[in-house]
């Protein structure tokens, strides 16, 4: 959803987990006075005996909903990070073998590498808004350029370019997982937040139908439920996305390589 993309990239974590609660919790809490002043024999709890078979029934189906959804979520994270840490692993190690090659050919592998390191970690939050640069694009075809030009003089070095040329495989396969994830990736549709929000509002109702004539007490476990609820929709937020926001992958396995291969021989 473009308004979930929108908060995601525009506001820190914190904030929206702030707002979240406050506005959940809030809304809440007025709901739940107007519905103790208009109707004052809930606090009588008559209606106990239903809520309390019919709420164990709604926040088993919230819990393992929420739980799914996170779980997904979270893998989604994981793989994406994974992808970008084979990405950078793979440009570590094509420089760490290219000294086989001799002093001149070495400095050409060095250079396209790193040219390209810096050129994807550039790109990384263009690329993670779902848009390519052409000077990563370029850098990436001057590295195969390079390795295709290498004339293997010994058995050793043939050995290694075919070693280099299936890691160089792996990098550009990596690469290009990483931009079909960032560009494909929409978030959760819009029935599954349908879901989400209903079975959110279900619990708070619920919660809130609850009759105590302790109003403090009535109130507080309102609003424990709504942090509860307010908590998991930040996450289920802020996980929608692989590449944006404060709990997605970072561009550091890039920098680090751009670190190594910077750093004197």
């Amino acid at each position: 959803m473009a308004v979930t993309r929108w908060i995601v990239t525009n506001l820190p974590s914190w904030l929206l987990l702030a707002g979240l609660v406050v506005v959940i919790a809030g809304g809440t809490a007025a709901v739940q006075a107007t519905v103790r002043h208009r109707i004052p024999r809930l606090k009588r709890g008559e209606q106990n005996e239903i809520a309390q078979f019919l709420f164990p029934v709604v926040a088993v189906v919230y819990g393992f909903l929420i739980g799914f959804i996170v779980l997904a979520l979270w893998g989604q994270v994981n793989t994406a990070d994974q992808t970008t840490r084979t990405e950078g692993a793979m440009v570590t190690q094509l420089a760490m073998g290219s000294e086989v090659f001799g002093t001149a050919e070495s400095a050409r592998i060095r250079q396209s590498l790193l040219a390209y390191g810096r050129a994807a970690a550039a790109e990384w939050f263009s690329a993670a808004a779902g848009d390519t640069a052409p000077e990563a694009e370029h850098a990436l075809s001057r590295l195969h350029s390079t390795y295709e030009s290498i004339q293997p003089r010994n058995d050793t070095q043939r050995a290694f370019l075919a070693s280099s040329l299936a890691s160089l495989k792996e990098l550009s396969l990596a690469r290009t997982e990483r931009l079909l994830q960032a560009r494909t990736n929409l978030g959760p549709p819009l029935s599954l937040w349908m879901a989400v929000l209903l079975t959110s509002a279900l619990v708070l109702g619920f919660s809130a139908t609850f009759g105590s004539e302790q109003a403090l007490i009535h109130y507080g476990m309102v609003a424990a439920v709504s942090v509860l609820v307010a908590t998991n929709l930040f996450l289920v937020t802020e996980l929608s996305y692989p590449y944006l926001g404060e709990f997605a992958t970072s561009p550091e396995p890039l920098r680090g390589a751009v670190q190594f291969l910077s750093s004197p021989q």
